[in-house]
């Protein structure tokens, strides 16, 4: 029932009750009951390795990114992708969901992120700036703003305007790696 290799990506539902796991080299998604441990659904379609895993504020939606260069929405209940996001032309690293389900965000080793209409399915907005890949994004609660971090090379993390797609402010310091990002619900921190 789990997965046959390791898992790259975890998202607990905002009620705490499911958690979704994203195995990177079987190309899976599966939806687990936290009270039991039992495997409820496995979410299969991407062509490579599966990197980032997202669920929906209200449950209902699943999301994930590949080294296939895609995006997939997925219906939680019954497994179907809904929707392929195309665009990239590089890995997608990481994934994010906005508060109201309306937005998608992904960043890819294209050294770009890009922002979604889920209902559409059409890219609303590139954000070029990073000089590497970007391995993690995420949205503030408003959808205000996003912040992503870079890989290996670059070590720094941006904060980015959804509106006009301008970067606010780069953030230097670290030594290594930056490997996921968060920003705090109020988006101050």
């Amino acid at each position: 029932e789990g997965h046959t290799w390791y898992v790259s990506s975890v998202c607990l539902s905002a009620d705490g009750r499911y958690a979704l796991s994203g195995s990177s080299y079987d190309r899976t998604l599966k939806l687990w009951d936290v009270s039991n441990g039992c495997c409820l659904r496995t979410f299969e379609g991407h062509t490579s390795n599966l990197y980032s895993v997202c669920l929906s504020a209200d449950g209902r939606y699943a999301l994930s990114g590949s080294s296939d260069k895609t995006l997939k929405l997925w219906e939680v209940e019954t497994g179907h992708c809904l929707r392929t996001f195309e665009g990239h032309t590089g890995a997608v690293e990481s994934v994010c969901l906005s508060a109201d389900g309306r937005f998608a965000l992904s960043g890819s080793t294209d050294k770009t992120l890009k922002l979604w209409d889920v209902a559409s399915g059409s890219c609303l907005r590139t954000f070029k700036g990073h000089k590497n890949g970007v391995n993690s994004v995420c949205l503030s609660a408003d959808g205000r703003y996003a912040l992503s971090s870079c890989s290996v090379f670059e070590v720094e993390l941006k904060l980015w305007e959804v509106a006009t797609g301008r970067c606010l402010h780069t953030f230097k310091g670290h030594k290594h790696e930056v490997i996921t990002v968060c920003l705090s619900v109020d988006g101050r921190h």
